[in-house]
């Protein structure tokens, strides 16, 4: 079967069953305001679901300029969905190009990259970017990237599977890890169950557009981090809706801050650092950076 595939949704529900829902510890909206909103950040709610250390929601009109600058990463790995709009992108790794509504950029940063997008052509641009901490394994390997096309991003229903896998298809993104991410879109009444891995006993979701209810909450533009277990999780649309949903095992190492890098130590930290500044010294050379 191939990858873009769509199958059958093996947790679509017609009804709910009895029993007690897997229930929410926090909700938060995020703070910011204008084109983007943190929604997770490591010195807060990164730590309770921990390998997901970022998440920030984006929506904004294009410029062609770009949108951070080129700036560097080391120790982590991101991944950009965009669910509108078109976005060019860059990196030291050698990638560049533009990416369509429903593509996936994925940055395994780790020893050291620098990279740059700007929302571009005619259309709002609208999206979420995560950040997941790396193992001790590979938060100092050589970087590396993947740019996914719409059409290569595998469906099982109305389950979009971003990242590890889900309902017999997996993920074209090799990551590190058994984590889960999801987009899932539902019409207005219907009922979706997610029943995570075993031993992802982190969960959260982030309903992005419209409203659905979860374990006693409607989630609209919030974000939910459920309890520690690995029990099913059960979703009911309250309006047409598109929500993003994560599990995973707890990242068992700290997490140790630089101003744009996440490693497990202060060593790792360290040599991280002096890559992302070797590297961004040539750019300076190149005058592509001040």
């Amino acid at each position: 079967m191939s990858a873009t595939a769509t199958l059958t949704a093996p947790e679509l529900l017609l009804a709910t069953p009895a029993g007690r829902p897997r229930a929410i510890m926090h909700l938060t909206r995020g703070r910011g305001a204008g084109p983007i909103v943190r929604l997770v950040s490591p010195s807060d709610v990164g730590e309770l679901i921990k390998p997901f250390v970022f998440l920030d929601h984006f929506d904004m009109q294009p410029t062609g300029k770009p949108m951070n600058g080129m700036h560097p990463h080391s120790g982590i790995a991101t991944l950009t969905l965009l669910v509108q709009g078109q976005i060019s992108y860059e990196d030291t790794i050698g990638k560049s190009g533009v990416l369509q509504a429903g593509g996936l950029e994925w940055m395994r940063a780790s020893g050291g990259a620098w990279h740059d997008g700007a929302a571009v052509g005619a259309d709002r641009v609208r999206g979420l970017q995560l950040w997941m901490a790396m193992p001790p394994r590979f938060e100092n390997a050589a970087p590396d990237t993947q740019y996914v096309a719409p059409e290569d991003v595998p469906q099982v229903g109305p389950v979009r599977v971003l990242l590890g896998q889900y309902g017999g298809v997996v993920s074209p993104i090799s990551a590190p890890g058994s984590a889960t991410y999801l987009y899932v879109n539902l019409k207005q009444g219907e009922r979706w169950r997610y029943t995570p891995t075993p031993g992802h006993t982190v969960a959260w979701a982030y309903a992005l557009e419209g409203a659905v209810r979860s374990s006693g909450h409607v989630l609209d533009k919030t974000l939910a981090v459920y309890e520690d277990s690995d029990a099913t999780i059960e979703f009911t649309a309250e309006t047409d809706t598109g929500f993003a949903l994560g599990s995973a095992a707890r990242h068992p190492y700290p997490l140790v801050l630089g101003y744009y890098s996440v490693h497990t130590s202060q060593d790792a930290l360290n040599k991280g650092e002096a890559q992302i500044a070797r590297i961004g010294e040539r750019l300076r050379e190149a005058g592509r950076i001040g």
